[in-house]
């Protein structure tokens, strides 16, 4: 299994923006994590494709852009046009789910949805054969620099066992609150795409501490069972 590091820009500092992903993707950023909230599915407003497709004209590396809003199918063609190179949605902000995930294969980006920590897996049983990544909320999504909730582990676990069992070549990604100091226990749990934004943009030498993260997670999957 690959394992991923996406920075979150949700904590960079948005007046360098352009430095900041430069500096993180030469600290070894694997993708670049944005989060668009729109003040009403989250109690926040953040981006829209104006900024998406700013980060575009200067990233590198993919985009993985994480749609917090309501009706996200209306959106989707604007967000695969301003440059997301995955595009992941929440069955609590749609009607259609699959619907809406079918749209965003159709507009050639990959495939993501998004629970967020009190929703059961089973809201997203039926569409697993229909996406290359399950985001796991490890926070209660809106802001920044909240703390991992330990519930969230078990909840990894059991995605993962259900995703080995079925076979299915889907990537787990956790999102909220992961550090150095607990990358390892997510690893170990079964996401393979940590996305990091205060663990990261909150230290002050990324590669560092992506350098540390890598670390501790080569350890978690080498570690005996």
């Amino acid at each position: 299994m690959d394992y991923y590091i996406a920075p979150s820009l949700l904590s960079a500092d948005f007046g360098r923006l352009a430095e900041e992903v430069s500096a993180v993707e030469k600290a070894g950023a694997d993708l670049i994590h944005l989060d668009v909230m729109d003040g009403r599915f989250v109690p926040n407003i953040t981006i829209g494709p104006s900024v998406v497709a700013a980060v575009k004209r200067y990233a590198k590396v993919p985009l993985d852009v994480h749609l917090m809003i309501v009706e996200p199918e209306r959106s989707l063609e604007a967000f695969a046009d301003a440059g997301a190179d995955v595009i992941t949605i929440h069955p609590e902000a749609t009607t259609h789910l699959q619907r809406a995930l079918a749209r965003v294969r159709e507009l050639g980006k990959k495939v993501g949805v998004s629970l967020n920590p009190s929703t059961p897996l089973s809201a997203i049983e039926w569409v697993l054969t229909d996406v290359d990544m399950v985001l796991l909320m490890t926070v209660n999504p809106g802001f920044g620099g909240q703390a991992f909730l330990p519930s969230m582990t078990g909840k990894i676990e059991l995605l993962r066992s259900q995703i080995s069992r079925a076979g299915l070549p889907v990537d787990i990604e956790a999102d909220g609150g992961i550090k150095t100091d607990n990358v390892a226990e997510v690893v170990r749990a079964g996401a393979n795409v940590i996305v990091s934004g205060s663990g990261i943009f909150g230290t002050k030498d990324y590669g560092k501490t992506i350098a540390e993260m890598r670390k501790n997670i080569r350890r978690a999957v080498s570690a005996p069972a």
